[in-house]
């Protein structure tokens, strides 16, 4: 598609990394992404009070320079996409989040606006939107929207939090790699797991993995690929490969 060396998408694993303040890990990226443009729209549909966490994320914006305001509290909330210059959503429940984003209408308001140039920045659940389904995503359903389909800003699905097994549980349930892998039974879309800290850059046409550990790469009829940060991943989400 000709708009893919527009699109500018930053997609954060956590929005909290152990042992650092909320997106203090992903700050330097933040800040490199979204330049010197001014203001910012958060998305707090995944949580339930939405003014505390505009509130958090208003104050955490504002250290870095960038003035937030949350689309919770717009009129009109698709016309407050448009005239933003970026977008940052948020982490919490994916399914609540991807129902918020149907009510409110803003499914092709996001999509045309990342199309048309406009960065993205997504945390967690607002990682897992941005891929063509929710299928990955690791919550629960706690309400059901009206499809699994997301925002389709990136040809492969995001699986956050991606923890490998622990060789030393007692655990005996499945493990998050067993689980995408039985999503690749069913659906062809690759899938990224991105660890904690792990970030995925699109930008300039490029898919480049970003952030402070590596991420785990999933393909149908293929085995699992280990890539480390500043890596092209671009090879990996390509038709047929």
């Amino acid at each position: 598609m000709n708009d893919d060396n527009q699109k500018r998408v930053l997609l954060i694993s956590n929005s909290t990394l152990h042992g650092s303040g909320y997106l203090d890990h992903a700050e330097l990226e933040i800040c490199d992404f979204l330049g010197d443009l001014k203001q910012v729209l958060f998305v707090p549909y995944a949580l339930y009070d939405r003014d505390a966490y505009a509130l958090m994320a208003r104050e955490r914006f504002q250290k870095m320079g960038y003035e937030l305001s949350s689309v919770h509290t717009e009129s009109n909330p698709a016309q407050a996409v448009n005239e933003t210059d970026a977008v940052f959503i948020g982490g919490g429940n994916t399914f609540r989040l991807l129902k918020a984003l149907y009510d409110f209408d803003l499914i092709e308001a996001v999509r045309q606006r990342v199309a048309a140039g406009m960065p993205y920045v997504g945390s967690s659940a607002g990682s897992n939107v941005a891929g063509s389904t929710i299928k990955t995503t690791k919550d629960m359903p706690i309400v059901q929207p009206p499809s699994f389909d997301a925002l389709g800003l990136v040809p492969f699905q995001i699986s956050p939090h991606f923890l490998d097994p622990d060789p030393n549980s007692k655990h005996m349930g499945e493990t998050q790699e067993e689980r995408i892998l039985q999503f690749l039974e069913e659906n062809d879309t690759p899938v990224a797991g991105l660890r904690e800290g792990a970030m995925v850059l699109i930008e300039n046409g490029a898919t480049t993995l970003k952030g402070s550990s590596g991420a785990r790469i999933f393909r149908k009829g293929v085995e699992p690929v280990e890539t480390s940060p500043g890596q092209r991943l671009d090879e990996f989400f390509t038709s047929g490969q």
